[in-house]
């Protein structure tokens, strides 16, 4: 498992919802927070690593010795209420930044990886993670909500990410689109039933 970048196809499929907990589930989400970690992330959406599943991983601290480790699966956000903006960037497309406008809080309705309800009413960075990951499970990354100015700037690293997979590809070190739908619906089969 590994972190995928921009723009791998994956990150702009829209994740299924998980309907089968298990050992393996588990395990995915133990290596989720371990390269999240690494990455020095706070946050990671399975899609990110190659997983079509309506889940996320988050720890605000980005260490392992601290903070809170949660596992939004299904997440629903609803509620937003005022709005704030702050520079975001992302694990999938390392280095570039710009300033998102969100929604300062958010009712996120969810389950963890026990199984228990998650419903709470969230604000601050955490209201901005949930909503940067649930993004991510509805193929939206957080250059698509840059201003035009702001993304005027960064075509240009865009455009080297797009090479570099380009690349990739044909190398065969990443699977083709066709190839890469066919594995994400094997995922799905396991997990989305």
């Amino acid at each position: 498992m590994k972190i995928i970048h921009y723009p791998h196809p994956t990150l702009r499929y829209k994740s299924k919802p998980v309907t089968v907990i298990n050992r393996e589930l588990k395990e995915i989400v133990r290596e989720m927070f371990v390269l999240m970690y690494a990455a020095k992330g706070i946050g990671l959406a399975a899609n990110q690593v190659g997983l079509p599943l309506q889940l996320f991983v988050i720890n605000l601290a980005g260490n392992p010795d601290e903070g809170d480790e949660r596992v939004f699966i299904n997440p629903v956000i609803s509620k937003p209420g005022g709005q704030s903006e702050a520079e975001e960037g992302c694990l999938s497309i390392p280095e570039v930044n710009g300033m998102v406008l969100r929604p300062e809080k958010v009712h996120v309705s969810a389950f963890d990886l026990a199984g228990n309800e998650i419903d709470e009413t969230v604000d601050g960075l955490l209201a901005r993670a949930i909503q940067h990951e649930h993004d991510h499970l509805n193929s939206i990354l957080f250059i698509d909500r840059l201003s035009e100015s702001v993304k005027k700037n960064i075509d240009g690293q865009l455009y080297e990410f797009e090479n570099h997979h380009q690349a990739l590809v044909k190398s065969g070190e990443i699977p083709d689109v066709e190839t890469n739908i066919k594995q994400l619906a094997e995922i799905e089969a396991k997990f989305c039933v």
